[in-house]
């Protein structure tokens, strides 16, 4: 058995649309083992009782795509103990943490599952474990877009692109320690579809161009000593959030008072989780403004991203 630990996500980041994403200290944890036969799924925490318990559920489904890609022979079996703590459906990257879990379980596992497949089968394929690009590259096509899969695998402040070839890449930057992140999550849900729906097709050249400024500012921001009033100005969007607001109008009423009392905050990923910046000076004045249909979830910055935890090391 191993025991993968993958971290919540925040993307966007106001500004850093489909670009920017944030590891958090929160942190869903698998146990995997395979087993003879037959796919047996527990699952306590966030999504118990609600989610497929077979070959449906979403880390089941990043094995078997993951055993493919490695040309390994599927195991008869796969036993899934999920301890989940990251929200689901709400803006906190919970399907990217599943899909990235899944990819580094049967990474794992399957180079061994491979070599007894050869001997027993006679099975071609290449057998090796993926490489770091190989299981960004599976992982961002199975979540559509890799703003949260980034850091989820690399930790830190990610900052991720396609390039020419149609792959995704990326590169993972350490924030300023004194900048916390607070995660304020609603009760409400919110699938990631509905708020893509809400999206124009297209947006004024003027938007894009200040988007584009304020997403340069916010990597000085959030990798330089804290300055309020500049995390502010970098954390303002205008192509994304005002457009998605009508699917989650306490949401945007929340960004907006913070942002009125000088706290940095924005919708966290699609929402409606909203993301405040705290510093010292700020802590104090979040709490007033939330009240109590939100669960206040003070956190800081992942710096390691996903990890798989043999037997001997846990």
């Amino acid at each position: 058995m191993i025991t993968v630990r993958v971290p919540a996500t925040s993307a966007n980041l106001g500004p850093g649309f489909d670009s920017l994403g944030l590891a958090l200290t929160l942190y869903d944890e698998i146990d995997a083992e395979l087993t003879g036969h037959g796919v047996e799924v527990t699952v306590e925490g966030e999504g118990s009782g609600e989610l497929d318990l077979g070959e449906g559920h979403l880390v089941i489904k990043a094995m078997r795509k993951t055993f493919d890609r490695m040309g390994a022979e599927q195991p008869e079996g796969i036993r899934l103990h999920c301890r989940n703590r990251i929200p689901h459906a709400r803006g906190l990257g919970s399907s990217s943490a599943a899909i990235c879990a899944g990819i580094l379980a049967a990474n794992a596992l399957g180079p061994a599952r491979t070599d007894s497949a050869r001997t027993d089968s006679g099975r071609t394929g290449d057998g090796r474990a993926l490489d770091d690009a190989e299981i960004f590259a599976l992982a961002t096509e199975m979540e559509g877009h890799p703003d949260n899969v980034a850091p989820c695998l690399a930790g830190g402040l990610t900052i991720a692109w396609t390039d020419h070839a149609g792959l995704p890449r990326m590169v993972s930057l350490t924030p300023e320690a004194s900048i916390r992140p607070v995660a304020l999550v609603p009760a409400t849900r919110l699938s990631t579809e509905t708020a893509r729906g809400l999206l124009p097709k297209d947006v004024p050249h003027k938007d894009a161009s200040f988007n584009a400024g304020r997403a340069a500012l916010l990597i000085a921001a959030l990798t330089r000593r804290p300055d309020l009033e500049l995390l502010l100005a970098a954390t303002e969007d205008r192509l994304h959030q005002h457009y998605r607001a009508p699917a989650m109008p306490e949401s945007a009423r929340l960004v907006e008072r913070l942002r009125q009392v000088g706290v940095p905050a924005v919708v966290s990923g699609a929402g409606p989780t909203v993301l405040a910046f705290s510093t010292s000076d700020t802590q104090d004045l979040i709490a007033p403004e939330v009240g109590n249909d939100w669960h206040i979830q003070l956190m800081d910055v992942d710096p390691d991203g996903a990890n798989v935890q043999f037997p001997e090391t846990r």
